[in-house]
């Protein structure tokens, strides 16, 4: 039997919800690892899924780099005002920006597949994934462009 604290554990780890972790741990056996595993797959199925939905909302968000040498201007979309809106929908607009300030991506298609600076064991595309999973919205790059003085 899969126990509270097992779940509470995946919970603060994913930030998904409570349900889909306990259905992921009961799959995996109480296996963490595993669970994790199978909410990755089950993520980017869902982000296939509503890949045509249409992105009629999103924010700008933009991040400034300590010594203010960098900065990044980025576009982040979404289907609602309802998530764009969402203080969590935001924070990953910064992280994005905060790590396209220090990979410095040439393009979208190769930031996706950089590991996250935050989560070297994410992709930029699965942390993307996992917001998905987590508001239940196509959300994607739009643009973005880095200004640096180096």
């Amino acid at each position: 039997m899969i126990t509270v604290e097992e779940i509470k554990s995946l919970r603060e780890e994913t930030g998904l919800s409570i349900m889909q972790c306990q259905k992921a741990l009961e799959e995996a056996s109480g296996d963490k690892e595993k669970a994790i595993a199978i909410l990755k797959a089950k993520g980017a199925e869902i982000a296939a899924k509503k890949g045509t939905r249409t992105l009629g909302a999103g924010v700008v968000s933009s991040y400034i780099h300590t010594g203010d040498r960098v900065g990044v201007m980025l576009e982040l979309l979404c289907e609602t005002d309802f998530v764009a809106k969402n203080p969590e929908f935001k924070s990953v607009a910064k992280d994005i920006g905060m790590h396209i300030a220090a990979m410095y991506p040439i393009d979208i298609l190769t930031l996706l597949e950089q590991p996250y600076i935050k989560d070297p064991g994410l992709k930029i595309s699965d942390l993307i994934n996992n917001t998905i999973q987590k508001f239940g919205e196509r959300i994607e790059i739009g643009q973005f462009v880095r200004f640096s003085l180096d």
